[in-house]
């Protein structure tokens, strides 16, 4: 009966419910992808800073936004669709760090356009695209954490169960090291 309770619990343990979280998360993934359309300096858009096109050059984009940009594409986007498609916590756990990074590398990008360059060089802010991106960046971040860190009904209940068996193997160690039973 051990063996079977802990393979449950493994089952389990590794698995996720985002339960109305999941329509969040999908929401801020769905607003990463719309900011890679949208402009993030000048006219420079997500996909220019992404693949480091002329466009992003032309207005001087810089390794914080390029970073950024790779981030929420592969760890806002990617994992973040993987996780929620398998339910897998390894993957939500991915998602959340590389979201975590992301936002800020996300608030640096903003910082970064705000600031002169060299020279003294002022190009354009930061783009209606990059806000959006930095904000989904932090939602997407929040969210994550809130679903990996919750425990759900089922884990829980293995949990119990796995406590409960040990409980009764210690007591019937104790019982037969005493001479009780």
């Amino acid at each position: 009966m051990r063996a079977e309770i802990d393979a449950v619990e493994r089952r389990v343990a590794g698995e996720i419910d985002p339960g109305a979280r999941a329509l969040v998360v999908a929401i801020a993934v769905f607003a990463l992808l719309l900011s890679l359309v949208l402009p993030h300096a000048g006219s420079a858009r997500g996909f220019d800073v992404l693949l480091f096109t002329e466009p992003a050059r032309f207005e001087h984009i810089g390794l914080p936004s390029r970073v950024f940009v790779w981030f929420v594409t592969v760890f806002g986007i990617g994992f973040s669709l993987f996780a929620l498609m398998t339910r897998r916590w390894a993957l939500a756990w991915i998602a959340v760090a590389g979201s975590a990074v992301g936002s800020v590398f996300g608030m640096l990008s903003i910082w970064h356009r705000q600031t002169p360059g060299l020279d003294n060089y002022i190009g354009a802010g930061p783009g209606i695209g990059l806000i959006v991106a930095a904000i989904a960046a932090v939602v997407l971040t929040f969210h994550w954490v809130q679903v990996v860190w919750s425990r759900t009904a089922v884990h829980l209940a293995a949990e119990e169960q796995r406590r409960a068996v040990a409980a009764a193997a210690e007591e019937e160690a104790r019982k037969k090291r005493f001479g009780e039973s």
